[in-house]
């Protein structure tokens, strides 16, 4: 890695000097004490929350849906119940108060699951907005939500935008899928947002066409395994 990339992310804990090498981290919450948050802002990064949207990892809730992501085992939720809303705006609460300088907005692809979902994330973002207000926000695609979503984020990120872990391994999207990824890429430069692109590769090959090609369309880039394991 190189220490001018704008961004990282990583879900384990610790590593705080490789981590201060970054203007901005992504980092799970409850991996990171007030004090470790501290010492990152003080060297110049800004530490970012993790929300999941439209999943929840937690115990059974009445906004559960029977559904559960097939990759990460988290039920999929009702996105628009009360409940929900007060448990998300709450984490958000919790982990500004934690020292996190903005939120990492994720599972906002519900055009593809629950589209009838699409206006409550929508007003679930803006809830977030108001309470997290002047701090950063970073949503993870979202594209369904174009182009309202920018109105109430300050950076969009196109995870896997280039390259992608499967069942066998690390490689390249098919071409039809690159260059659909490449309209959207287009799509986005006209909006006023910070653009970045999350890769997955286990090869410096496989690595350098991906942080090549967001380039190309303006997009930052960060690689990482699967896990988001490396920094």
């Amino acid at each position: 890695m190189s220490h001018d990339d704008a961004i990282g992310f990583y879900y384990g804990a610790g590593q705080l000097d490789a981590l201060a090498r970054y203007p901005r981290v992504v980092l799970q919450s409850e991996f990171y004490s007030a004090a470790e948050l501290e010492s990152l802002r003080a060297r110049g990064t800004e530490p970012m929350g993790y929300l999941s949207l439209s999943e929840d990892q937690g115990p059974p809730a009445p906004w559960q849906r029977e559904e559960r992501n097939p990759d990460w085992g988290g039920a999929f939720v009702h996105v628009g119940h009360p409940g929900w809303v007060d448990h998300v705006v709450g984490q958000a609460r919790a982990e500004m108060a934690a020292g996190f300088t903005g939120l990492f907005l994720d599972t906002l692809n519900v055009e593809f699951t629950y589209p009838e979902d699409l206006p409550h994330l929508l007003a679930l973002i803006a809830a977030i907005r108001e309470e997290a207000k002047p701090r950063y926000l970073l949503a993870n695609r979202g594209f369904g939500l174009l182009p309202r979503l920018t109105e109430f984020v300050d950076g969009i990120l196109f995870e896997s935008f280039s390259a992608r872990w499967t069942d066998d391994g690390y490689g390249p999207w098919p071409p039809d899928v690159l260059e659909h990824h490449a309209q959207v890429a287009e799509q986005l430069l006209q909006y006023d947002v910070d653009l970045y692109a999350l890769d997955y590769a286990d090869t410096e090959g496989l690595s350098e066409f991906a942080r090549r090609r967001a380039a190309q369309f303006g997009l930052s880039c960060f690689v990482s395994d699967r896990a988001l394991s490396l920094i």
